[in-house]
């Protein structure tokens, strides 16, 4: 094998198709990235038997050929090399990268024995990767750390006809984003569950093209089914997650009887404030009345204190709450509108944050965030 290939488009074709690497791949041809030379093109690809991800560049060829080497070392020595043109050569069991004065030895790793990469899903739609990637990182906040808890590590996407709604939880808070796509059959209905840490990585990595192709396997078709996405000449595809999600949109009242409207970056901020005193376990209580906002934590005398005021517009019976301070910001952080309604129905239940572009204005329904109250004394 031998090409040559501009020294950015190798730089981030390696980065991205390498960023699933495994640090300590149980067998180690998994560290590897395979490279295919072949007709005008470098087609780079990697697989650690959950997630595969397949990237073509153009490349000048001069000898077709496979080899497979080191993924995180590579894509370390392309982000490294000269702004110049990138020279890749097999000589025996090394690969020589040559980039004006540099000159790079690898060892080269046994490509017959890398796993052959799963072919993608049917395709089911497109969608603009603008909204994907703000739709994911809205909803992916919300969803759990703890991998004993796979379900909830995961983002739950259920499709119908044109609805695309994407929902994640951690048991102490619920977001849920709904958003409009182009399926290929305005009939579908099916549903894919995957985890969070991979999602929020492909919608990142995608978001310079303008629409993302998503393939899908339909709901009960496999207990181990794939999902794709493609975009820009490059594909990925995951393991969906197995299991069946709970069903979380019934914790949303059906209706509230309490509505507080607050400007959204004064209430991000005077949070931030207030909880430095606060610790990780330490709520954060509101008491919200007529024209007022009062935020205070560190309810102990012998802790360190803090409170605020802040103009809040309410619609019902005043209301005292407590939260966890960075459930709480990040629900705040995930709205895009210069004000947040909070809708109570009872200070012991749920309360539901939406975006409002004024105080009595419209809110954006396309986004809702669920965030469960800390009892008093707890």
């Amino acid at each position: 094998m031998k090409l040559r290939v501009d020294r950015d488009v190798l730089a981030e074709a390696v980065t991205w198709t390498a960023r699933s690497v495994p640090a300590r791949p149980p067998v180690p041809v998994l560290a590897g990235v395979r490279l295919e030379a072949k007709d005008a093109s470098l087609v780079l690809s990697s697989f650690d038997y959950e997630v595969s991800a397949h990237c073509e560049v153009p490349a000048d060829v001069e000898e077709d050929g496979v080899v497979l080497v080191s993924g995180r070392l590579l894509a370390d020595i392309a982000k490294a090399l000269p702004s110049k043109p990138v020279e890749l050569e097999v000589e025996g069991t090394k690969v020589t990268v040559s980039c004006g004065s540099s000159r790079f030895s690898l060892a080269a790793m046994a490509a017959d024995d890398y796993p052959a990469l799963p072919v993608m899903p049917g395709v089911a739609g497109t969608i603009d990767a603008h909204d994907l990637a703000q739709a994911v990182s809205q909803v992916s906040i919300a969803a759990s750390r703890d991998e004993t808890l796979p379900l909830l590590t995961s983002v739950q996407m259920e499709v119908e006809g044109d609805s695309l709604t994407l929902m994640a939880t951690d048991r102490y808070r619920l977001a849920v984003r709904e958003m409009t796509w182009a399926p290929q059959d305005s009939g579908l209905s099916t549903h894919a569950l995957l985890k969070a840490r991979t999602l929020s990585d492909v919608a990142k990595s995608l978001t310079s093209s303008g629409d993302v192709t998503v393939a899908l396997t339909e709901a009960g078709s496999a207990t181990s089914g794939l999902i794709g996405f493609e975009a820009g000449g490059r594909r990925t595809t995951s393991l969906l997650t197995d299991g069946d999600y709970p069903p979380v949109l019934r914790l949303f009242p059906e209706q509230t009887t309490i509505h507080a409207t607050v400007g959204r970056e004064e209430l991000i901020a005077a949070v931030r404030r207030v909880s430095l005193v606060a610790d990780r376990s330490t709520p954060i209580h509101m008491s919200f009345t007529e024209g007022n906002l009062a935020l205070d934590a560190g309810q102990s005398s012998d802790d360190a204190q803090a409170s605020e005021q802040l103009v809040a517009h309410l619609d019902g019976e005043d209301i005292q709450t407590a939260f966890n301070p960075g459930y709480l910001v990040d629900g705040l952080g995930a709205l895009n509108q210069p004000y947040v309604r909070l809708d109570f129905t009872h200070p012991s239940k749920p309360a539901v944050l939406t975006g409002m572009d004024s105080i009595g204005g419209e809110e954006d329904p396309s986004f809702r965030y669920l965030i469960m109250p800390i009892r008093f004394g707890a």
